[in-house]
């Protein structure tokens, strides 16, 4: 019997996705997020999630070991999504880039488009550290989910994602630190490089 329990301890989960990564300069500074029984999980390379060990992130799929097997994670939606395309798209709308870009939502329709958009941003979305002068001066999209809220506040694949409200975003982790402060915000602004030129995205909310 515990040599059950121990083979069902070091098996992956069998709902175990991969729903989003952070691509470093660095392998070993790479971070995976990982979706099992309705929770999610960040870890870099090294750490364990969800019973098993992160040994390589690399664009589109998360390798795990579990107890000595290793695990091919695909990046959901990765497949559909491939950066080709979008580059495509960016370039067809470079013509008509402007400086800046102002919305203004009702908070209630914000709120609820995320909850439905989540999912695919989640799955369809990659940022990857820029470094300039040997620190990182924010998260390039390398994938963008078409057609949800992020794209439609003027965000495109190949931004590099300096600021969000006047705070550096120099890292995943100062990312994720910026969302319970942008909860009662009444707008919501971003700096973005684009081909050399910073483009300022705001979307008030009222």
């Amino acid at each position: 019997m515990w040599l059950l329990a121990l083979a069902v301890m070091a098996a992956p989960p069998p709902d175990l996705t991969a729903v989003g990564l952070v691509l470093s300069p660095r392998p070993e500074a790479s971070l995976a997020l990982l979706r099992s029984a309705g929770r999610s999980r960040i870890a870099r390379v090294g750490e364990t999630a969800f019973g098993g060990r992160i040994v390589a992130v690399e664009a589109s799929r998360i390798v795990l070991e579990f107890d000595g097997n290793r695990v091919l994670l695909v990046l959901s939606g990765a497949t559909a999504h491939a950066p080709t395309p979008a580059r495509t798209i960016a370039r067809r709308l470079e013509a008509a880039a402007p400086a800046a870009l102002e919305r203004t939502l009702p908070r209630l329709d914000v709120e609820q488009r995320l909850a439905a958009e989540l999912p695919r941003i989640l799955a369809q979305t990659a940022l990857s550290p820029v470094s300039e002068g040997g620190r990182v001066i924010g998260l390039r999209l390398i994938r963008l989910a078409e057609g949800t809220l992020l794209s439609e506040v003027g965000l495109r694949p190949g931004d590099v994602l300096t600021q969000i409200n006047d705070t550096a975003t120099d890292g995943l982790p100062a990312l994720l630190a910026l969302w319970p402060r942008l909860q009662g915000a009444t707008e919501l602004r971003a700096t973005v490089l684009r081909d050399g030129q910073d483009i300022s995205l705001s979307l008030g909310l009222r």
